[in-house]
């Protein structure tokens, strides 16, 4: 693996792994009421583009990153439906 790939791994698992320590927060408490569902949305949106672009162009640290990132927001999408 060359440096580039190694750096976009890097800063793909430090920005994928940002949102856990939320996910779990939220699992906790049951409280989605200080997250905005517009900004959630519109952040999923974006994620998912992401996404759709990281595997166009085939580049693993992008795709993967976003895979991961979206499953964890679709999980407090979920409970910002569920719990308000």
């Amino acid at each position: 693996m060359d440096f580039t790939n190694i750096l976009g791994f890097t800063a793909a698992s430090l920005t994928t792994f940002a949102f856990l320590p939320q996910v779990i927060q939220v699992w906790r408490s049951r409280s989605t009421k200080d997250i905005s569902l517009p900004m959630l949305v519109t952040f999923i949106a974006g994620i998912t583009l992401w996404l759709i672009y990281g595997l166009l162009v085939n580049a693993a640290p992008i795709y993967i990153a976003n895979g991961i990132t979206l499953i964890l927001n679709l999980a407090i999408l979920r409970f910002k439906l569920k719990y308000g």
